[in-house]
């Protein structure tokens, strides 16, 4: 099937504590004198964009999220729950989830965005990579002067340079990713397995990791900051129903002696 008609039967995978969130986190407003919980605005934006299946890994008070969901109308959207005994990680629980046979989306349960996951899979299924990351810009602002010092004749230190509270610009994790059904197969059984580990076995293994920049709205709702700054762009900006156009960043092959190749 093209990206049009898949996008429509993928699954999605929605970890994180989102347990926890939903039971600190304040009801989030949208405009509209409505108070929404975030994961319950990420399901609407994900069915507005053609996903069907969800599955959410719960662990930690998963009675709450599934409150949150029996309680609401939910028209083309089919979600399902799969419960961790204990802890796996970020990418561990991935093991446990059935039917993960096409190209798919893993996401954080606490993450806000204009991000247009639609296009984010049609892109990473286009590029030949086996997992694209979505990716921003973030700037860090370091609160303190930077000192700058190499060995002084003495032995002691000398400062060469000083920097007034720089600011860092990187390019960081949204917390989302598209990943083949091959990468499955890097993910040990039963283990505590996190992301970045995935990533950095897919990478050695010389496996095609991408990244997808996004120019758009992301806000981490996990720190307090970030979910200020939510409130005041969703709100006062109109930014609710609206996303951001996308911007692509094509991994190159990392070559590596030995390295086995599969096809997505």
């Amino acid at each position: 099937a093209n990206s049009d008609e898949a996008v429509h039967i993928l699954s999605v995978f929605i970890s994180g504590v989102i347990g926890q969130a939903i039971a600190n986190e304040p009801e989030l407003p949208w405009g509209t004198g409505r108070y929404t919980p975030l994961l319950a605005r990420l399901v609407d934006q994900l069915a507005n964009h053609g996903f069907t299946r969800l599955t959410f890994c719960v662990g930690y008070l998963s009675h709450l999220i599934r409150a949150v969901f029996d309680t609401r109308s939910l028209t083309n959207v089919e979600i399902t729950y799969v419960h961790e005994e204990s802890a796996r990680g970020t990418a561990g629980p991935l093991r446990l989830v059935e039917g993960l046979d096409s190209p798919f989306v893993l996401m954080n349960g606490d993450v806000l965005t204009t991000l247009d996951y639609r296009d984010f899979l049609r892109t990473h299924e286009e590029s030949g990579n086996m997992l694209t990351v979505a990716a921003t810009k973030r700037r860090i602002k370091i609160d303190y002067g930077v000192v700058y010092v190499h060995d002084g004749p003495e032995g002691g230190l000398e400062v060469v340079g000083w920097e007034e509270k720089p600011e860092i610009v990187s390019i960081v994790s949204m917390g989302i990713y598209a990943l083949d059904p091959a990468a499955l197969e890097y993910i040990p059984h039963d283990e505590y397995y996190d992301f970045p580990d995935l990533v950095s076995a897919l990478v050695q293994a010389g496996e095609r990791v991408g990244a997808y920049q996004f120019d758009g709205l992301w806000f981490d709702i996990g720190r307090h900051d970030d979910y200020q700054q939510a409130v005041n762009a969703w709100v006062a900006n109109g930014h609710a129903t609206t996303h951001e156009p996308r911007k692509a960043i094509r991994s190159k092959p990392r070559a590596r002696r030995g390295a086995k190749t599969l096809t997505p």
